[in-house]
């Protein structure tokens, strides 16, 4: 009797440390140490990349992952806006594409993903990679980046937010 209750004691034993090993969840002090953490499993294109790649027609999804008002002020042409909040609903659903104009991506497709600085894109480009979408790329130093080094090359559409541009008053009659 002895025995079994020893026997049942390892196992007992056994099973909390093995369930407690499955429930190694990382944690972080704050979002900082936690967009380090995941930027050490991605992969990075620069702006100067992104660009070639524009030049050469190169077929990739750009995404976007920027809120709608910070998009519509600037972004680099060819770019679909996926809201960070919303992108791994929208990724994979085709009436989101559909209503886009665009057709559904295949999951083996190249993904660069932008944001304001590239911290929300590291976050985005963990998501889409959890999802199964091997080759995600995010663009290093985002938007702001983008918009230094080519101040030029950018679309907006404020018609989309409900409204035009204030223009500055120049004089005259």
């Amino acid at each position: 009797m002895k025995r079994i209750k020893t026997y049942f004691g390892v196992i007992t034993v056994m099973a909390i440390i093995a369930l407690s090993a499955c429930n190694n969840v990382q944690t972080y002090d704050n979002v900082e140490e936690m967009v380090a953490a995941t930027a050490k499993t991605t992969d990075f294109i620069t702006v100067e990349e992104l660009k070639a790649r524009i030049d050469s027609m190169e077929v990739f999804n750009l995404i976007d992952v920027r809120e709608p008002t910070e998009f519509y002020h600037g972004y680099i042409p060819g770019s679909t806006l996926i809201p960070r909040g919303v992108l791994e609903f929208r990724i994979g659903n085709e009436d989101f594409w559909m209503n886009e104009g665009l057709y559904l991506p295949e999951k083996d497709e190249l993904f660069i993903i932008v944001s304001k600085k590239g911290s929300r894109s590291v976050l985005a480009a963990q998501s889409l990679r959890k999802l199964g979408y091997p080759y995600v790329l995010v663009l290093k130093g985002g938007w702001k980046k983008w918009e230094l080094t080519y101040p030029d090359i950018y679309e907006k559409d404020l018609d989309a937010l409900g409204g035009h541009e204030e223009e500055e008053e120049v004089g005259g009659c």
